[in-house]
């Protein structure tokens, strides 16, 4: 009897090939929103999300600057620092490649492009903090499922960052999302790190914690 042909593709290759797809699709689709959407829902979350912050009594949070048609973390930087919460931005590791560190953001920190053409605070030690010293990390994503699984760009920063969050129990992170960018099921890797919350313009989304 004739062996069967070994498949085209392996399970992982299938899974990568259909990541990557997705996040063309949803890429193309949060650019496509105008700018006065972009504004009103930029506006709109930002007020869902400090609400949020102020309830889990959130005294230091990290928050990334937008790229690529993200959801507007501007005016939720804003309304963090009236609302007396230390802002922390993330930063490229200038040794461990792969992983980030964070440094408090203000009016005054200087900012430069890097490698990923996203604008990050120049290296201050002294502005420094240690990610588990955190109590939030808003989360950027390119899409997310109604489990509360996220995709990212790929590169594995926020999931390196996030790894042990509920072995040490901090930071938590909050994922922060167009309406758009939701899809029904993503397909996971076991290295992605399922979010306990996302904003987004229309609702806070939680989730029960999982094994």
């Amino acid at each position: 009897m004739p062996q069967q042909p070994p498949p085209l593709y392996s399970t992982a290759t299938l899974i990568q090939s259909c990541r990557k797809e997705l996040r063309q699709q949803i890429r193309q689709a949060r650019r496509s929103l105008k700018e006065e959407q972009q504004t009103h829902y930029a506006q709109t979350a930002a007020k869902l999300a400090v609400a949020h912050l102020c309830q889990l009594k959130a005294r230091r949070v990290a928050v990334y600057l937008t790229n690529d048609g993200e959801l507007d973390t501007k005016p939720l930087i804003e309304a963090l620092w009236q609302a007396g919460i230390e802002v922390y931005l993330p930063r490229l590791h200038p040794f461990s490649v792969g992983n980030l560190i964070f440094l408090r953001y203000d009016k005054n920190t200087q900012l430069q492009q890097n490698s990923l053409n996203i604008w990050e605070p120049k290296l201050d030690i002294t502005q420094m903090i240690l990610a588990h010293e955190l109590d939030v990390v808003i989360t950027p994503l390119v899409a997310f499922d109604k489990q509360g699984n996220r995709m990212g760009m790929g590169g594995g920063y926020y999931d390196r960052t996030l790894a042990n969050w509920q072995t040490v129990g901090r930071p938590m992170p909050i994922g922060y999302a167009h309406d758009c960018q939701q899809v029904d099921s993503l397909p996971c890797e076991h290295w992605d790190v399922p979010l306990p919350v996302i904003v987004s313009p229309s609702a806070i989304y939680e989730y029960h914690a999982r094994d």
